[in-house]
Order: C-alpha cells, then sequence, then structure tokens
C-alpha cells in the first residue's frame, strides 16, 4: 500500500449512527437515510454503506445512477434515493435498479414512468416529490406540488415521500432560524394541499444535519444527515449532545529527510526561507491527493503535520504529488515515520480545522481526498 492513505474507522460510523439514533429519541423514528454520494464524501461508498445498514440506517442517498449502480453490484438491497436530477437516457437504469429519484416537474414524473415500464416489469417504480422551499436548486413551487402528487400517481408511479432541502439550518443566526422555520411551513402548507387532494403523501424529509441538531420539528418522518455521520456535527441547541467521532483520518510517512542550510528556499516561487540550519521532511501527498494548495499560504491560520506526537509546519508551497514540512534544527524524527495529515486524536489536526484554514468547509476536505489514495478500512 502507498504511504498516503485513508483510514477509515468503521466502529467510529457505528457509534456516530447509535449516537444519533440516541439523540433522535432512541425509537425506530424518525428514520436515517445516510447520504453516500460522492463516495461517500470521500470515505468509501460500498463499505460505508454496509456499516450504516448494519447500524440501522434505513435508505442511502446518491448524487448520480452510476453511485447506485455500484451499491446495487456490491449486494447491496436497501433503499436507494437519488438526490440529483438525472438524464432522460439514464433513468431506465435506475428503474431496474429500484433507485427512487426526486422529482421536480411533469417531464421528470413522465420521463421516469416510461422507463419503468420498460426496466421495471411488474413493479411499481418509486419516486419522492421534493419542493422547493427556498433552497431554489432542485424541487418543484411549493403551489404545484399537489398537482404534481396527482402526475405521479395518474403515471403509475408510487409516492414514496415528499422532502424539501433546508438551506441555512447549521447556522445559529437570527435571520437563519427564522428562514428555516419558514421553509419547514411552506412545506408542512404543500404536504397538507396534498393530503387535503386525497393523495398519500409518504415519508416526509426536511432534516440535514443542520436541521437535525438546531431544529427538531424539521425531522418529520426521516433524517438526512451526511457530515454529522462522518464527523463533523454542526452546532446544536441546548440540552442533549451528540459528539461526532470523524470517521476518516489521512496518514503519510516521512519518505525523505534532508538537511539545508540557513537562508536557503524550499519549493516552488521560492516562498519559504530558512531561518537557520534546518531539517526538511518531505511527505507523499500533494494537491493531487487532494491536499489543498492553499493550505501553504492561507491566511486563516498554519497547517501542521503530526509526527510522533509533535507538530511540524510545511515548508514551502504544496506541490502536485509531494510537500514538505519544517523539522527544526534538531531532528527528534526518523525516516518512514507516520505523518498525520488530519486525524481523530489530538494534537492532529481533524478536517475542519483544515476547513477553517482553507476557508471552506469539512465536506470539502473529505470529499477532495482522490481516488488514488487508498482507502484502508479498520473495522
Amino acid at each position: 500500500m502507498r504511504a498516503t492513505r485513508a483510514i477509515i474507522h468503521l466502529k467510529n460510523l457505528a457509534a456516530n449512527i447509535g449516537a444519533l439514533r440516541a439523540y433522535l429519541g432512541g425509537g425506530t423514528r424518525p428514520l436515517i437515510c445516510l447520504p453516500v454520494k460522492a463516495d461517500a464524501y470521500g470515505h468509501g461508498a460500498v463499505e460505508i454503506a454496509k456499516t450504516a445498514l448494519e447500524a440501522g440506517v434505513a435508505a442511502l442517498a446518491v448524487a448520480t445512477v452510476d453511485e447506485g449502480a455500484e451499491l446495487r453490484e456490491a449486494g447491496i438491497n436497501a433503499p436507494i434515493l437519488l438526490f440529483s436530477p438525472a438524464l432522460p437516457s439514464e433513468l431506465e437504469a435506475a428503474a431496474s435498479l429500484s433507485i427512487s429519484p426526486f422529482v421536480s416537474c411533469e417531464d421528470q414524473i413522465k420521463n421516469f414512468a416510461r422507463a419503468a415500464k420498460n426496466a421495471a416489469k411488474n413493479k411499481t417504480a418509486k419516486v419522492f416529490l421534493k419542493v422547493d422551499t427556498g433552497m431554489n436548486r432542485s424541487g418543484c413551487p411549493p403551489h404545484s406540488a399537489a398537482a404534481l402528487a396527482r402526475a405521479v400517481k395518474e403515471n403509475g408511479l408510487e409516492l414514496s415521500g415528499c422532502v424539501t432541502h433546508l438551506a441555512a439550518a447549521d447556522s445559529t443566526g437570527k435571520n437563519e432560524i427564522e428562514w428555516t422555520e419558514s421553509q419547514l411551513n411552506v412545506f408542512k402548507n404543500a404536504v397538507l394541499e396534498i393530503k387535503n387532494a386525497g393523495i398519500t403523501h409518504g415519508i416526509l424529509s426536511a432534516a440535514n444535519s443542520g436541521g437535525v441538531f438546531l431544529h427538531s420539528n424539521s425531522w418529520l418522518d426521516m433524517v438526512r444527515p451526511g457530515i454529522a455521520l462522518y464527523g463533523y456535527a454542526p452546532p446544536q441547541n441546548g440540552g442533549k449532545t451528540f459528539l461526532a467521532k470523524p470517521v476518516m483520518e489521512l496518514v503519510t510517512k516521512l519518505v525523505l529527510i534532508k538537511k539545508i542550510g540557513a537562508g536557503e528556499t524550499v519549493s516552488y516561487g521560492r516562498a519559504w526561507t530558512a531561518a537557520e540550519d534546518t531539517f526538511i521532511g518531505i511527505l507523499p501527498i500533494g494537491y493531487a491527493d487532494g491536499l489543498p494548495r492553499i493550505l501553504s499560504t492561507a491566511p486563516q491560520g498554519n497547517f501542521f503535520v503530526c509526527i510522533g506526537g509533535e507538530l511540524y509546519p510545511l515548508a514551502g508551497r504544496i506541490c502536485m504529488d509531494m510537500c514538505m514540512v519544517n523539522l527544526g534544527s534538531t531532528l527528534k524524527t526518523s525516516l518512514y515515520d507516520d505523518a498525520v495529515i488530519f486525524g481523530q486524536s489530538p494534537p492532529a489536526q481533524d478536517a475542519a480545522s483544515l476547513a477553517v484554514i482553507a476557508g471552506t468547509i469539512p465536506y470539502e476536505i473529505c470529499c477532495g481526498i482522490s481516488r488514488r489514495v487508498p482507502r484502508l478500512f479498520l473495522r
């Protein structure tokens, strides 16, 4: 295996799911749907999905039909929801694999009904109606929800549920809290219109990670927390506490140590200069592996690599395949020592810390770890 590898702690995922179930009250409702799109946020979709289902997750979610196909090919039979719109040419595969798309307009409903007739044989294909309550991404206008729910039925499809997506549920600002509450009210009114039209609306779902922890009235029948179950919970209300354990750890090794003199520079652009005679450690990880180059010069803070329980700062700019760290004037490390880029145990930084330095979010840090980095799954 490569020196650089992403260690996936599956026990932490199972523990996070158990902790979430306790946070939700310990019963069987609301159901938990785990998004495993984008290769389970970079963690490895198949292994994550299997562990999650064993831990009590009821459904999985993907962003593409191909992502759903990967799960089915691995023998996973659980319900799979397709969050993002697909092309008409992809829908027959979705229907044959019993993947349930989110639909937002009549064209999507009719296209999927045609595809299901060709592919699903005697099975009734299932869809979820997505209502746009203010995200202004996918989803139907609230006033169209009842008519589209009727169209689902008229086209021979099963309406498994109605969903919406909260745009600012992870914010504790007064305006954002009020905005989220207004989204929930819009959604509930749209669902009421569906019910008044005599149509069974199925499972209701609104809560992402932010909704789970800041808006308990968004739980409804099913929650869809992603980043929280991967180890990075958003802010929480007082009372109950959910302590998430990071599932991914990114580790490499010191593959070369060299000594440079005072005044010598390191890496592209000669942006870093040694103040004294210094040992430089070379790590075989770079931005092609998902280590953001902005960490080299980010104004928000400093990026440190953890080696032997000590923190060492970058020396110079991150390259495509390598980066360098300042090991100091007195060498305390050895060749081939492990170097933790981000991890689960202090003093190593975690993905959330890196995200702050890079001016982004932990989602992007985890999703950005490239496929060329091997995943090592620990149970």
